[in-house]
């Protein structure tokens, strides 16, 4: 631990805390909308939220139930940020408070645990920007960002001696943070169990008799559990769990920790953070804390042992991965031999990679931003009501830095209370489930993504299948986004109304037929190509 008596250095003072609390508010000012993969879906199911009572057409196409799911935390914040802000900003307001209570709450989190916030600390804080906030994992990350900061005030309870204030308060908290996202109430969980285990330890028990300590310590958690019995006991709910442990998707999830654009950058950054973790464990002057040591060993455990999908949720153990190496991360402190001047040119280091890192999100962002604002101009064609089919380009095998396109056809849910055809359906994990039978096979996600050639183990359709076989009696408007290349004749009985470069709004005109396109012509590719617009 730093010594107490020093005057606090210039990374541990309130005004550096506030500062790199706002700056990591950045890159998120310039962009309308997050470009955040899944976000423009949510914000699509937000939309018929607010607005089916005042249009009830929107019953036609969805079925909205509240139910109590522990993944309601933007849905139940909306409400009262939408009436003040109008619904966007609300959504962009609660989504810039992500990253800059996840930098709160880690900075908290190392001075509860170390008296002083270590100068490596603040390699941790650029994992705020983690690939699961990039996914627009937004419940979640909500979730987890509260949840740094609750396990903060936990220890601090804990350290001025209110346990009986701390249950009182973690009961309500607790069922609080799992109706935000079960996710954040079950790392608080493990965080707490593991930070009271080693109190208790180092209070004189034996591992066994602390391990029981520790377990009635944390009893003030655990109602949640009542609510996920509920939860996943309905009729309603669906969704498998499986892929345990695939090793190779586990080690490119931490490679992959900070992907967003620039492959090699993002790549070299995760490499900077293995060093400073290597470098507790080498260096004769860092150390890491038992007490977090072990909170992070106890998350490594669960990453290892969750498996991929978990109740028809992908990527359940990619989500943990930023949080879990930042809780790595903050564990480290330098010894009392290292010099002032040695802790200072740490903390200055990791201040310039905190920066750097926020630096080059914001131009990424600013990027994704213009790509969208060209995107949505097709939206000033289409009709309040309109039901819109939407295909948005995408490849077998994804670059590093996404388009973001996914789900951007929600946005005319959103903004033109379009029909849209990218909304998830899946009975208890979210809200809405799609009920609009005309639409066929062509109702919900992923319908909405489209391929040059049928990808192995992919539900993608071609887009040559997707624009022959979609019923068009009923849509009114047909949005390619960023489309592959496709056969002229496939447009036929569609009438142009709105294009960019290779980006078309199509009006479906009723009265004509359907081009006639048998499954094997779809098999093979049509001639003659339609050369892609650059």
């Amino acid at each position: 631990m730093e010594e107490p008596a020093q005057a606090p250095r210039w990374w541990q003072t309130r005004l550096f805390v506030i500062a790199v609390t706002l700056i990591a508010a950045l890159p998120l000012l310039r962009p309308e909308i997050p470009p955040l993969v899944d976000l423009p879906g949510h914000m699509g199911r937000y939309r018929v939220q607010l607005a089916l009572a005042d249009h009830p057409f929107l019953n036609e196409w969805f079925d909205f139930r509240w139910q109590l799911i522990g993944n309601l935390g933007i849905d139940l914040l909306i409400i009262p940020f939408a009436k003040v802000f109008g619904l966007e900003l609300g959504v962009k307001l609660i989504v810039i408070a992500i990253p800059a209570l996840t930098v709160s709450g880690l900075l908290w989190i190392a001075r509860e645990v170390h008296g002083r916030i270590p100068a490596t600390a603040l390699f941790a804080l650029p994992l705020a920007y983690g690939y699961p906030f990039h996914f627009g994992f937004v419940n979640f990350a909500l979730s987890m960002a509260l949840a740094f900061n609750a396990f903060a005030l936990w220890l601090r309870l804990a350290r001025t001696g209110h346990f009986r204030l701390r249950a009182g308060l973690f009961l309500p908290l607790s069922c609080l943070l799992w109706l935000c996202h079960t996710f954040g109430w079950g790392v608080l969980g493990v965080m707490a169990f593991s930070a009271e285990l080693m109190r208790q330890h180092d209070a004189g028990r034996r591992w066994h008799r602390a391990f029981f300590h520790a377990g009635v310590a944390c009893i003030p958690l655990a109602l949640p559990m009542a609510l996920m019995i509920f939860w996943r006991s309905g009729d309603h709910v669906g969704g498998q769990t499986a892929d345990w442990f695939n090793w190779q998707a586990k080690i490119g999830w931490i490679v992959m920790v900070f992907r967003d654009r620039w492959e090699w950058f993002d790549i070299a950054s995760m490499a900077v953070v293995l060093m400073i973790l290597i470098k507790g464990l080498r260096d004769p002057n860092i150390e890491y804390s038992r007490n977090l040591g072990l909170s992070a060993a106890f998350l490594l455990l669960v990453f290892i042992l969750l498996p991929r999908i978990v109740f028809g949720s992908a990527y359940a153990d990619m989500r943990l991965v930023p949080f879990m190496i930042a809780i790595g991360v903050i564990a480290l402190r330098p010894k009392a031999g290292l010099s002032i001047r040695g802790t200072s040119v740490l903390a200055t280091l990791g201040l310039i990679f905190f920066l750097v890192r926020i630096g080059a999100t914001t131009a990424s962002f600013w990027i994704y931003a213009q790509s969208y604002e060209r995107q949505l101009k097709a939206l000033d064609h289409v009709p309040v009501g309109a039901k819109l089919v939407s295909f948005v380009g995408e490849k077998c095998y994804s670059d590093w830095s996404g388009h973001r396109l996914e789900h951007l056809p929600a946005i005319a849910l959103e903004r033109r209370l379009a029909y849209s055809n990218d909304q998830w359906s899946m009975a208890g994990a979210q809200l809405l489930t799609t009920r609009y039978a005309a639409a066929k096979r062509y109702a919900h996600d992923p319908s909405e993504i489209v391929t040059g050639v049928q990808c192995p183990r992919e539900w993608w359709r071609p887009i040559s299948t997707s624009l022959a076989r979609f019923p068009r009696e009923a849509f009114d408007y047909v949005w390619l986004i960023d489309p592959p290349a496709y056969d002229a004749r496939l447009a036929t009985g569609l009438v142009e109304t709105w294009r960019d470069g290779n980006n078309v709004l199509y009006r479906v005109d009723h009265s004509q037929p359907g081009p006639v396109v048998s499954d094997v012509e779809l098999r093979a590719p049509l001639t003659p190509p339609r050369r892609r617009v650059q």
